[in-house]
């Protein structure tokens, strides 16, 4: 009875982040960008702490008829995707017109595809295409004051690799380095609140040291879609065996 307890309360923990997602659109509409992005810090250290809660709450094994995953990706569109988008919108950061409708379509139709692949996690525990991390996008778009060609082309380019078969890092899950990129997360997530605190004026050494880790993940990225290949090529092409008598 404990354990079930305990596993609704992961679920409730994740479902949360539904509220957050409103939280961010009605902060956003009413023009508060800041307040948005820390809402969206909040939804963000749930995301990555809610799976290492069910893990330990055993919520597979305890409810099994309710879906956790799914649960998870419906949160996680809404606050990764929907919500910053929205505040793109809101903040000013895509054109007026036609091109702001594609743009912000871009996002919202590519997510769509992502979120549905049934290999969107890969068998190392990686993601495969972008990981719909528009909510980072958002966060840098604000903070760095990005000119509207520039998200133009940020937009477009993320929207082409959500297509495009490269594993990326999944920081508290992927094996590889796992101990230094929860490390690193940790430090990235610190500097995203101090950059919210300083903002408008950002200190630069700190803007170097949260660019920095995109760096790392970017490289770690590159790593594990070589070392996915190199499997591959190891284990040889699929000879289909002939099932006729």
């Amino acid at each position: 009875m404990g354990r079930r307890l305990a596993g609704w309360a992961v679920h409730v923990y994740t479902a949360s982040g539904s509220v957050l997602a409103l939280l961010i659109v009605l902060a956003a509409i009413d023009g508060e960008v800041v307040t948005a992005l820390w809402i969206g810090l909040v939804a963000l250290v749930i995301d990555g702490t809610d799976g290492m809660l069910a893990r330990a709450a055993r919520v597979k094994e305890t409810i099994t008829w309710f879906d956790g995953a799914r649960l998870d990706d419906i949160v996680d569109y809404l606050t990764y995707v929907f919500a910053p988008v929205v505040l793109l919108w809101t903040s000013g950061a895509l054109p007026d017109g036609l091109p702001g409708y594609v743009l912000a379509a871009l996002p919202l139709m590519a997510s769509c595809y992502q979120f549905c692949r049934a290999d969107a996690k890969t068998e190392d525990h990686a993601f495969l295409g972008f990981p719909s991390y528009w909510n980072v996008v958002a966060f840098y778009v604000v903070v760095l004051d990005l000119g509207r060609g520039t998200v133009a082309a940020v937009l477009v380019v993320c929207s082409v690799l959500v297509f495009v078969p490269v594993h990326y890092l999944y920081p508290s899950r992927t094996r590889t380095l796992r101990t230094l990129s929860l490390a690193l997360s940790a430090v990235w997530i610190g500097t995203y609140a101090l950059l919210l605190v300083e903002y408008p004026d950002v200190d630069p050494l700190v803007v170097a040291v949260s660019v920095g880790y995109l760096v790392y993940y970017v490289a770690v990225s590159g790593h594990l879609t070589l070392l996915a290949r190199r499997r591959r090529g190891a284990a040889g092409p699929q000879v289909p065996v002939d099932a006729t008598p």
